[in-house]
């Protein structure tokens, strides 16, 4: 014949067309929110959907199914309006040796309710 035996036993692989794809890719993105394209592209190959990592970006990005970002607020000062602000005595002063500026905080961290 002239064919490999293995050519002969190979299952051909189904190509999906763009729209099933995207419609794929617009359900997982919906389901899970904050997926970028490689756990999109793991969930279709989950699915039986073997697409090209460059497809899956491809297609997202012009999709606009790009992952919802999600960054965590994180307070870092504990101010309370009501304490008094002190005035910045040092900040005219030009320091030019040792032993002519001294500072210290003495201030007391407050306990979390």
């Amino acid at each position: 014949m002239g064919i490999a035996r293995s050519t002969f036993y190979d299952t051909p692989t189904a190509a999906h067309d763009g729209t099933a794809i995207v419609e794929a890719i617009a359900a997982i993105c919906d389901e899970f929110e904050a997926y970028g394209w490689r756990r999109v592209r793991a969930e279709l190959r989950h699915r039986g959907m073997i697409v090209n990592h460059k497809k899956v970006r491809r297609l997202m990005r012009e999709h606009d199914l790009q992952p919802r970002r999600c960054r965590r607020y994180v307070a870092i000062t504990d101010s309370d309006p009501d304490e008094p602000i002190y005035p910045n005595r040092a900040k005219d002063l030009t320091i030019d040796g040792a032993n002519q500026l001294w500072v210290a905080d003495i201030s007391v961290p407050q306990q979390a309710a």
